[in-house]
């Protein structure tokens, strides 16, 4: 039986964010054609796999890798 009571979680605007600008927040890049050009190149893994979706959401705890370094996403 469901519970009538529940609600599904709901991601707030605060929650996530897309791949491209937490690579900008983070500094691992200097602008967004950078971001661009790394995550659709394949040169960005998420949580260890390729990602190529530039507005692919992230959350914080989500592991973002690049160049070789493991970055833990915080904001």
């Amino acid at each position: 039986m469901t519970d009538p009571t529940f609600q599904p979680a709901r991601a707030t605007p605060g929650d996530v964010i897309d791949l491209q600008d937490y690579l900008k927040l983070a500094g691992l890049v200097d602008t967004g054609g950078e971001a661009k050009f790394l995550i659709q190149t394949g040169e960005v893994r998420l949580n260890g796999e390729v990602e190529t979706r530039r507005r692919k959401k992230i959350r914080r705890g989500d592991q973002v890798s690049l160049d070789g370094r493991v970055h833990t996403v915080e904001f």
